[in-house]
């Protein structure tokens, strides 16, 4: 296939740094643009990439892309001034993953002179950087069509404006600074401006709530559940989304979007290519409507907080709050509603009255009754959480348990909950999938 026919990816090079955890490895890996380059090996599709990275990273990227079958590698724009190293503090995205790109500050971009080759392509998928889309506006051809994934290093749409009239699919996420500025309460502003783009279609991914496809040519919606399990790696997986997607524009919409979510599924459970794709084959030899009937999780982020999470803990000043500070952060990041029953109806201390305890027990039962489920963390066996746990299960509320001390392996505790598990990843994943249903009962 000659390189017109192609999907020309343009966008920076950057080299994957995940940060020691304990209980995770460390990982060193090309990202960037190359996540959505696994995407397009993955599922055998024809591709070329258009990159913006350093000099020293010029001939390892090349190498490795051609390993992957990309046509031609285009070196677009030369980074200076800094690695294009990413470090990253979260893999599997519980909360913020605490980017951090090396020496940014003192990061500049320029385009090289060897770029006519750029004119040939037909479709490109662009991921805005630190370079200037108005230049790469005019180094493309007039009749392209160019797709965006929008989710970071975009400013403001009007730095869109020159590709109007040209633009095949706008792709954004949940978790981009964009998307929280000026959709986080209401999302309707945010589209009618990307509506003003003239796009063919918008993806909002909305992490392990689903995403949803907006077809603009017909004016439809389709809404596409999550498939939850254990996230070894979320970094990419939102750039393997967006590659699949607009590879597969020229057919159906909606169905792009749901074989896209099962590849961006396949590369959250893997960071093993070999894995990956042979994980992806395996998704997408199923049929539309095989997916449609396996169903999943949506939960889109404005029902969310929809629900009031009562937060069973011992949620006291004096306490080694490392894990509640974890779990806080966690469901603060995706969203959710949490009620605090120490923070609103305070904290006692030794000295306080039966009168006051008593106070302070009305309070909290009366918040438990009135919120829609638990999410209990029992650190040292807490009794007060404890006894919220069984108050719930008796209120016939589901509760979602983390213990990541190991300590509550009780089968009242274990049996009764919902979702009981020392890791969060997993408790997150139940959180959505009980939100979901009870949602569903509400429709």
């Amino acid at each position: 296939m000659s390189p017109s026919q192609d999907l020309l990816l343009v966008g920076e090079v950057y080299v994957d740094f995940t940060l020691p955890k304990a209980g995770a490895e460390s990982k060193l890996r090309l990202g960037g643009i190359i996540h959505a380059a696994r995407g397009l090996w993955a599922i055998d599709a024809n591709f070329s990439v258009a990159a913006a990275c350093p000099g020293y990273l010029v001939d390892q990227a090349r190498a490795y892309l051609e390993s992957l079958g990309c046509s031609e590698f285009i070196w677009l724009a030369e980074v200076k001034g800094a690695p294009n190293l990413m470090a990253i503090g979260d893999p599997t995205e519980l909360a913020d993953q605490a980017y951090q790109d090396i020496l940014r500050d003192e990061k500049s971009v320029e385009y090289r002179g060897e770029v006519d080759a750029l004119k040939t392509f037909k479709t490109c998928l662009i991921f805005p950087g630190k370079y200037d889309l108005t230049v790469l506006r005019s180094l493309l051809a007039e009749d392209v069509q160019a797709s965006f994934d929008i989710a970071y290093d975009l400013p403001d749409l009007r730095s869109l404006s020159s590709f109007k009239g040209n633009i095949a699919a706008v792709v954004t996420s949940t978790s981009s600074p964009m998307f929280l500025e000026n959709a986080s309460e209401d999302m309707s502003s945010l589209l009618a401006d990307l509506r003003d783009l003239s796009p063919q279609a918008i993806l909002l991914k909305e992490n392990r709530g689903g995403s949803r496809v907006f077809d603009l040519r017909g004016d439809k919606v389709d809404e596409i559940p999550a498939l939850l399990g254990e996230t070894v790696n979320s970094v990419g997986v939102g750039d393997v989304y967006s590659a699949v997607f607009a590879s597969m524009l020229d057919g159906a919409v909606f169905d792009a979007g749901w074989k896209a979510a099962r590849a961006a599924t396949c590369y959250a459970h893997t960071t093993y290519p070999d894995d990956f794709k042979r994980d992806v084959q395996r998704s997408l030899a199923l049929s539309i409507d095989q997916m449609r009937g396996l169903g999943g999780t949506f939960l889109p982020w404005h029902a969310r907080p929809d629900f009031q999470i009562y937060f069973a803990a011992p949620d006291f000043s004096y306490v080694d709050r490392t894990h509640l500070e974890e779990a806080l952060r966690a469901l603060a990041y995706h969203n959710f509603r949490i009620r605090r029953p120490v923070q609103e109806n305070g904290e006692l201390n030794p000295q306080s009255s039966m009168h006051e305890m008593r106070a302070a027990y009305m309070g909290d039962f009366g918040l438990l009754e009135e919120c829609d489920l638990v999410f209990a963390l029992p650190l040292e066996r807490d009794p007060g959480t404890l006894v919220e746990i069984g108050l719930a299960l008796a209120l016939k509320k589901p509760v979602i348990t983390f213990d990541p001390l190991k300590e509550n392996t009780n089968t009242m505790v274990m049996a009764g909950s919902a979702v009981y598990s020392d890791k969060l990843d997993i408790c997150l994943n139940g959180l959505f999938e009980v939100i979901s249903r009870l949602r569903a009962t509400r429709s």
